[in-house]
């Protein structure tokens, strides 16, 4: 018989630990009792580190506020460049505008995730941060075509950063708080594709809108100077609040500024810095080529439900559509809004705490095809309820009923998109170690990148060709497309699950025997 004071394991990897305070008490016990040894864990949630997390909101929300701030005003702002005398050519210099940015940051993105594996995050997060700011800036003083692309590419470049802000999310949590801070983080996007879009609406032009304050020859030489301006000092405050909270959380950056902290650690082994993976290399695991093609269907099917909607609300209801006005398709995509930071505040934390995560994507992956598939049903409700099909006019019940139908397909639509949080989680446990998550946030950041550049293109040349056929059957191609597509990409987020049920067979395997052998 063995006769041992109880004992506490506290040692831990430091290079395994998240950005957390260092007074967390391990997590397995050993007590004796009188009739031998027993294995007790005890989990406790690990404390969040506040300043670090609302830093990392502030710096996260500049990306879709700079992103999002020209889309009210683009074709407008083609017109007064005078890039064609055409004006039915607009659209295509506006599209040009639009996807300079998602091409510049998709050849760009994982070259400073691997960067960040090197000099760190911190300052690839700041030197992001800063540039955003600068090309915004100069958005708004390009007097030609040629200068707003060259902003527009610069602001997508240092916009690559994105997936170095994901991997110090991941760096500064742990498996037991991750379910409050994820959700907190994923509520930017959408606060800011509001704000940006208010900002471009509301303030592009000034001098006419607001000629009391504004009638000064500079906003009337860059009427679209004000919204980048504003866009840009977001930015400005992002950055410094990086600068003062946002601290460096790579694990080998860490390890080297702390001085007391490796008392207990072979100090020849613990400071040899682990070399980040290739790209060959982390394809070659299983788990991570998963959730790259997976996440290159999410992002693909989700830009193209948002561009669908749009062109869906828009379209006569005699071709398939609605026949919303602007101030309706607003509205509509206001409540998307609220809806997805409501499910992302009062839902999320729920559910990570209660599911596993890769079953969970695989569930909100498979409700994507039923997102297409209750379009046309609104469509054939508002055509039974017509009473004027010139302006596409709805009785009132068969208008109460619509907009029903608009919020269950826009729940439906946003309930899929806590996909994309869950997917930050599943790449950071997916990761073959700490040195190699910037590169592997980066891999699977540059296949949604990938996807979201032409999936607009996609979506609306497919719509536009569905609903210009005299057929009525092709009328819906859209709709079998789509749902195939959104099937298939199921296909993926299968095989998440399946390579995750096996990563955690060995390891409850292994702590099966391990406490069996302690026992005796």
């Amino acid at each position: 018989m063995f006769s041992h004071k109880s004992e506490t394991l506290q040692e831990v990897d430091e290079e395994a630990q998240p950005f957390l305070s260092e007074d967390v008490e391990g997590a397995i016990k050993l007590e004796d009792r009188a009739d031998g040894q027993k294995l007790s864990a005890k989990f406790r949630t690990t404390p969040l580190p506040k300043a670090q997390l609302a830093s990392l909101c502030a710096v996260r929300l500049v990306d879709p506020i700079a992103f999002t701030q020209i889309f009210p005003y683009v074709n407008e702002m083609m017109d007064h460049l005078h890039v064609t005398e055409d004006r039915s050519k607009i659209g295509f210099y506006s599209g040009l505008v639009e996807s300079s940015f998602a091409v510049s940051q998709l050849l760009s993105i994982y070259h400073w995730a691997k960067f960040s594996d090197r000099v760190g995050r911190r300052p690839v997060v700041l030197i992001g941060i800063l540039g955003i700011a600068t090309s915004t800036l100069l958005l708004g003083l390009s007097r030609t075509l040629a200068g707003v692309l060259i902003a527009r590419c610069l602001a997508g470049f240092f916009s690559g950063n994105i997936a170095v802000i994901h991997s110090v999310l991941g760096e500064i949590t742990d498996s037991t708080n991750q379910a409050f801070a994820f959700p907190i983080y994923g509520l930017c996007w959408p606060l800011g594709s509001i704000i940006g879009p208010l900002f471009g609406g509301s303030f592009s032009k000034p001098a006419d809108k607001f000629p009391q304050y504004f009638s000064y020859e500079i906003w009337q030489t860059y009427p679209y100077l004000l919204p980048c301006l504003m866009a840009a000092s977001v930015a400005v405050v992002g950055s410094f609040c990086g600068y003062l909270w946002l601290e460096e959380s790579l694990p080998s950056k860490r390890r080297s500024k702390s001085s007391g902290s490796s008392q207990n650690f072979d100090k020849t082994e613990s400071e040899k810095p682990v070399k980040a993976r290739s790209i060959k290399n982390l394809l070659s695991i299983p788990v991570v080529k998963a959730l790259c093609l997976s996440g290159c269907a999410l992002s693909f099917i989700n830009t193209a439900f948002d561009v669908i909607f749009v062109l869906f609300c828009y379209t006569p209801i005699e071709s398939g559509g609605l026949s919303f006005s602007a101030a309706e398709i607003g509205y509509s995509l206001a409540t998307s809004g609220a809806v997805s930071g409501g499910l992302q505040l009062f839902f999320m934390p729920f559910l990570l705490r209660r599911f596993d995560h890769a079953k969970m994507y695989n569930f909100c992956m498979a409700i994507w095809p039923y997102c297409y598939l209750i379009l046309p049903g609104i469509n054939i409700l508002a055509r039974m309820g017509t009473i004027d099909e010139t302006t596409g006019n709805l009785d009132p019940f068969t208008r109460f009923w619509v907009w029903v139908c608009i919020a269950i397909a826009l729940t439906l639509a946003r309930s899929a998109g806590l996909s994309f949080s869950v997917s930050m989680i599943l790449v950071k446990d997916s990761s073959p170690d700490p040195s190699s998550l910037g590169a592997t946030n980066g891999l699977a950041q540059f296949a949604m990148c990938f996807a979201r550049a032409f999936s607009p293109a996609f979506a609306s040349s497919l719509f536009a060709i569905s609903t210009g056929s005299s057929f009525v059957l092709m009328r819906y191609l859209w709709v079998i497309v789509m749902t195939s597509i959104s099937l298939f990409g199921t296909t993926f987020s299968r095989k998440i699950q399946e390579e995750d049920s096996c990563n955690k067979c060995p390891e409850k395997v292994s702590s099966f025997s391990s406490f069996v052998l302690f026992s005796w």
